[in-house]
């Protein structure tokens, strides 16, 4: 059964849902945002079917509502929701990456016509807007499903038979154990992806050759770091409570590592060392988790006319998209080195076979 779908906020993940669903065809969406040129991209790109600067007037058309604002204006668009009379019931859902907060505001409506069901498809990307939405972006994702207040399975098989097109893979959790699982594994990493940052920054001051030696590894491990501060800020004010905890135990853990390194404890380093080795490398390579991944592969080249483009050639040849090109280092008369990043694993060993087969040193590191 066809649904009409409002997609309110065409930022990246309410940009790629809707993309997502209008090319299935199966349903007609609207899109809802403040920003004009957002809405206009969105038309002229076929993003959407139908686009409306008028939030009250969209919800009286739509079946399926999908919020997806920041966290806090995801919060004033269901009070605004509360006080709409419908003429008809609507499920609405979220894409918040905090449910807590979400799931208090969900109990606060009053409005009967609402099925509220909390949802948050865990897929990004490092780029950010209407103009990086991908409908494949949710492909092997994992999207968790908050369960609805009145426990209406029935609704969470229709919002799932409408999403079933982005290739997601639905998990039901309950929100405080979300909110700590992402916590863990994505909240707490930017915290201190930016506090590495911020330490680097100060020590320039005493070697201010150091940006140039940052530009390698350093730069790799800290790169969410340049994600967007304002969506994070709201984040991470909306997981306090969760991020306060994580970082107590963060301290206590660096204590417990200072310790190890002031005393030489070598054969508990090593043991140290181990234990995340083994736990690292023993993480799912095929799932898509909370912090986007990265699927890059490094090529030697030498430092002579036409290196890189032939390269990049070799691959648009067929029909290779590269996401991101880098030159780590080329020196004068010798051979240097590319990283090339690709949207998908698939297309990252794809492009592996290419350029051994043509010759090329190039390797994928894990």
């Amino acid at each position: 059964m066809s649904q009409n779908i409002l997609i309110a906020g065409l930022g990246l993940i309410g940009g790629s849902i809707a993309k997502n669903l209008t090319e299935s065809g199966q349903n007609y969406t609207i899109g809802y945002d403040v920003k004009k040129k957002t809405l206009e991209f969105a038309s002229s790109n076929g993003i959407v079917n139908e686009t409306s600067t008028d939030f009250k007037e969209a919800v009286q058309k739509a079946d399926i509502i999908l919020l997806a604002a920041p966290i806090s204006e995801t919060i004033r668009l269901m009070e605004s929701l509360d006080t709409i009379t419908f003429t008809k019931d609507v499920i609405v859902t979220d894409v918040a990456s905090v449910k807590s907060p979400i799931i208090n505001a969900a109990k606060r409506l009053t409005n009967k016509s609402i099925t509220f069901i909390g949802g948050h498809p865990m897929a990004g990307s490092h780029k950010r807007g209407i103009e990086a939405a991908k409908s494949h972006l949710f492909e092997n994702a994992i999207y968790v499903l908050i369960p609805p207040l009145q426990n209406d399975e029935g609704k969470v098989n229709l919002l799932k038979e409408v999403l079933q097109h982005t290739g997601s893979k639905f998990v039901v959790l309950r929100p405080d154990e979300h909110d700590e699982m992402t916590g863990v594994v994505s909240h707490f990493p930017h915290l201190i992806a930016s506090s590495l940052v911020h330490q680097a920054k100060k020590w320039q001051n005493t070697h201010s050759f150091l940006p140039n030696l940052a530009a390698g590894g350093f730069r790799d491990i800290t790169r969410i770091a340049s994600s967007n501060p304002k969506m994070w800020q709201d984040i991470f004010y909306h997981n306090r409570d969760k991020l306060s905890y994580l970082l107590g135990e963060w301290i206590n853990e660096m204590k417990d590592l200072k310790s190890l390194i002031d005393k030489n404890e070598k054969t508990k380093m090593i043991t140290y060392l181990e234990n995340a080795k083994n736990y690292r490398d023993g993480l799912p390579e095929k799932e898509k988790g909370a912090i986007p991944s990265f699927f890059d592969i490094y090529v030697d080249i030498r430092d002579q006319p036409g290196a890189l483009a032939s390269v990049v050639l070799l691959l648009a040849n067929k029909k290779i998209s590269i996401n991101n090109i880098q030159i780590l280092e080329i020196r004068e008369g010798l051979t240097g080195a590319l990283r090339l990043s690709f949207s998908t694993k698939e297309i990252q060993e794809a492009s592996l076979e290419v350029l051994h087969n043509h010759g090329y040193e190039a390797t994928i590191q894990d």
